[in-house]
């Protein structure tokens, strides 16, 4: 043969030698025949399912009966977002704040003393104490003058944002800052303006926060003058809100007005994530522990999903939201 025919043949011999090797290496793979697919082929890995954390329980919109002879009013603020809801009457009727409103004197006086340059002195601080946590009148009126008396009032208005909240007008006792009239709307308002540090500012925001955690003294411990007010919205929540989530901020305004005859009840709670405010107005007759109650039942049937006491709703129908 000639050396170019030679060559031409043994190409095309090499050409269908490897034709015939590729099917025969594809098959000792693929039937399992001790290669190295086939070795690691297996059953697939088992993939363990995925946990689902139920949701943590909190405060959250959603219809309220709570029976009050006489006025009834909530609001709740979701602190995130800012939005309000609450009763069909919270953002346009009033009632007097009594104690509560203890919450922006201290916080307005220290704020005001930050500003100034000024040290809060031990007696001061004792006084800001005696006026949150055991509710003293004689504290927070001291406060009071020192922050400017009725202006702090006016300035918690524009300050705050609120949108219904009045001096008083009770004869003989115009612009007294508990007989202030004020919104549920507006309480949470002012809530939100303590928590955020708005009120108090940077430096004695985490003091006046701390001291509602500390409010003392149960429904059968008031005088006359002080007695602190640990009831009412905290005794409704949980411990998976109080202790786990906690502390919650508290500060309560109660007083028999002899000029209408009835008990005024304003409470007030901060949370990290809401801010709840109930009003209540009731014939003197019922005690205080029938306004506690309600400020508790109302907290009570708020929480989400139900936990603990939460589960007992109570049955009975009035005013709602």
């Amino acid at each position: 043969m000639r050396p170019r025919v030679v060559m031409v043949l043994a190409i095309a011999a090499l050409l269908l030698g490897g034709v015939l090797l590729v099917p025969a290496a594809y098959a000792k793979i693929s039937d399992g025949g001790g290669g190295s697919a086939a070795t690691a082929a297996g059953p697939a890995p088992t993939i363990p399912p995925k946990v689902v954390e139920p949701p943590q329980p909190t405060l959250a919109p959603q219809p309220v009966s709570v029976k009050v002879d006489g006025f009834y009013s909530w609001a709740l603020m979701d602190l995130k977002t800012g939005k309000i809801s609450g009763s069909k009457n919270s953002a346009s009727q009033t009632s007097s704040t009594e104690s509560m409103i203890k919450t922006w004197i201290v916080s307005d006086y220290l704020r005001q003393l930050d500003e100034s340059g000024k040290p809060l002195s031990s007696t001061n601080q004792v006084m800001v104490q005696r006026a949150i946590r055991n509710s003293d009148d004689n504290a927070a009126g001291t406060i009071n003058r020192l922050g400017g008396g009725t202006t702090q009032t006016k300035r918690m208005i524009s300050w705050c944002g609120l949108k219904n909240t009045h001096l008083g007008t009770v004869s003989g006792y115009e612009g007294w800052w508990s007989f202030t009239e004020m919104s549920a709307q507006d309480v949470t308002r002012l809530g939100k303006c303590i928590q955020s540090g708005k009120a108090a500012g940077k430096k004695y925001t985490p003091l006046v926060l701390k001291e509602m955690t500390k409010v003392e003294g149960k429904v059968t411990q008031q005088q006359r003058s002080s007695g602190g007010g640990r009831w009412g919205v905290i005794d409704g929540l949980p411990k998976e809100i109080t202790t786990k989530q906690g502390p919650i901020s508290i500060k309560n305004g109660w007083t028999p007005l002899v000029y209408d005859n009835d008990w005024h009840i304003s409470c007030m709670a901060i949370s990290k994530d809401w801010v709840l405010a109930v009003q209540t107005r009731y014939p003197i007759s019922q005690g205080l522990a029938y306004g506690a109650k309600v400020c508790q039942d109302t907290a009570t049937q708020l929480v989400t999903p139900k936990v603990g006491a939460a589960l007992k709703i109570p049955s009975s129908s009035g005013s709602q939201g």
